[in-house]
């Protein structure tokens, strides 16, 4: 690793903002037009109010009644507390790829690299599975986006989601190849909508109310097949709000295009996450509260599609509806730009194959054009092979969030080591710090994480096989899957990928100054 002396130079200037790329020895290549609010509503589109909420509520309302709600509260806790030490992260280290250059940092290269594959392989999955959300939403607009049968058959659904998704893929990789700026104004303009389709949404369901807050006291009787009653219940059910609140890091991955980041990112991977759990606490909670009838299979089966035809009717709801379509597309935008960036910060370092084109850029565009198609191709892959699965959904969507929980921990556990130890120096120049509160902060991160991946991997029937047809694979289909990648990707870097690791001639820094020592010492080969 290298350093340079921080230029002297108004914040937001390209020497002040290149200062600590330079600390990494890149040198930079990246455009930087990104401002304070577009990097927000990177963040905040990933995440996606909308896009979660709606995906995923059935499985909530299904698996724990209306008393899942209490899971929004505790997950936001726990994934705040990720936020504020990825926050600190960003203010020292605004680089792109974030949590591949944050654990390779504060860690050691081997374990940056199992962190950033993890998350890399978790974007592409996320990808799919937010793209499948148009299933969810399209047919319930109108019959006519059911394109495979009427939607009755065993597998009309899951086909015609791949069907959907793949088109939403392609678009997103067009305008990723296309550069950062079109990205960021499709993103932004799509942000804008979402946040004011998501206030209008709850001021309508609040003028609709029909009963009280107490509703989430009601668990509808969902523990009585639990050994241990309501609480096993609860812990399937919150992994609807688990899948929902992540991604809030795309901020600081895109440091090596804003401007100013050490100081914009930070507070863009706060907002975004608390607009996120204020926002989307407010619509589930007035949901439950303004729908008809908590009768019937209706909400576990359609979720919040349901309730915004219920409650404000076909005309106000379709358009709604609409909205969600619109905050469905950024986010599968934002993920797929965030792996591109991923992609780019591994490759490099030549930590990828193919690496010297995977971190080719488009002299026109200056953005990462390859990866961008690499991704998306392999996006497609997985929901081909998916295509005749029933389960769809819930299992790619279950695989990404368990990969990312994974990769976060990757983060947060070396640098609770580095606490321990001394070695962490959050950024100065009044940038953002957690100071004394940094240790337990960072403590109640790595238990949450822990504890959350534990009870996103387990192999429960309820969770990844809950419906026909019944197969052991798909049961365990989490556990086989992310050994695979977790074990089968090491073992590729360790015995080839780490003995070429090194930052590539042609995106190194060409004058670094004398070496310094890095944060953490390596571990030894």
């Amino acid at each position: 690793m290298t350093t340079t002396a921080h230029p002297s130079g108004q914040p937001g200037s390209p020497g002040q903002d290149d200062a600590e790329l330079a600390e990494f020895g890149y040198r930079p290549e990246l455009k930087r037009t990104l401002g304070n609010f577009h990097t927000f509503a990177a963040g905040i589109s990933y995440i996606s109010i909308l896009t979660g909420t709606f995906q995923l509520f059935y499985f909530g309302y299904g698996s724990g009644g209306p008393a899942y709600w209490w899971s929004w509260p505790m997950v936001f806790v726990g994934q705040f507390m990720v936020a504020l030490c990825f926050a600190e992260l960003a203010a020292r280290y605004p680089v792109a790829g974030s949590v591949y250059n944050w654990s390779k940092k504060i860690g050691n290269p081997h374990l940056g690299w199992l962190a950033g594959w993890m998350m890399l392989i978790a974007s592409i999955v996320s990808i799919s599975a937010v793209a499948l959300a148009y299933q969810l939403t399209l047919p319930q607009i109108s019959s006519f986006f059911q394109f495979v049968g009427d939607g009755t058959g065993t597998y009309d659904v899951a086909t015609n989601a791949v069907i959907l998704a793949a088109v939403l893929i392609l678009f997103t990789t067009l305008v990723n190849a296309f550069g950062v700026k079109l990205m960021a104004r499709i993103n932004t303009a799509g942000v804008f909508i979402e946040l004011i389709a998501t206030v209008v949404l709850i001021v309508l369901f609040a003028v609709h109310i029909t009963r009280g807050p107490q509703v989430v006291m009601d668990t509808q009787g969902t523990g009585s097949g639990y050994g241990a009653g309501y609480l096993g219940a609860f812990l399937v059910a919150s992994l609807a709000s688990a899948y929902v609140m992540y991604g809030f890091d795309t901020a600081a991955s895109l440091g090596e295009e804003s401007l100013d980041p050490s100081r914009n990112a930070p507070r863009a991977i706060i907002r975004a996450i608390v607009a996120s759990f204020v926002l989307g606490g407010l619509i589930l909670l007035l949901a439950l509260m303004s729908v008809s009838s908590l009768k019937g299979d209706k909400l576990s089966t359609d979720g919040l599609q349901y309730v915004v035809l219920d409650v404000l009717g076909p005309t106000a709801g379709k358009a709604m509806l609409w909205c969600v379509l619109i905050a469905v597309t950024v986010c599968a935008l934002a993920v797929h730009t965030a792996a591109i960036r991923l992609a780019f910060a591994m490759a490099r370092d030549n930590n990828l194959p193919a690496s010297s084109l995977l971190a080719r850029c488009s002299p026109r565009f200056q953005t990462p054009v390859v990866p961008a198609v690499v991704i998306g191709i392999l996006a497609l892959a997985i929901l081909v092979v998916n295509i005749r699965q029933p389960q769809i959904f819930t299992v790619v969507t279950s695989i990404g969030i368990i990969m990312i929980y994974l990769a976060y921990l990757g983060v947060t556990g070396p640098m609770l080591v580095a606490r321990l130890r001394g070695r962490w120096q959050p950024a100065g120049d009044g940038k953002f710090s957690l100071g004394r509160w940094g240790l337990l902060v960072n403590i109640v991160a790595v238990v949450w994480g822990a504890a959350m991946t534990v009870n996103l991997i387990w192999p429960r029937a309820s969770v990844y096989n809950a419906a026909p047809p019944f197969h052991w694979y798909l049961k365990w289909g989490a556990v086989l899957f992310v050994a695979v990648i977790a074990g089968g990707g090491y073992a590729y870097y360790w015995f080839v990928q780490r003995h070429r690791t090194g930052v590539l001639a042609e995106h190194a820094l060409e004058s670094p100054a004398a070496p310094t020592a890095p944060l953490a010492t390596p571990a030894a080969d």
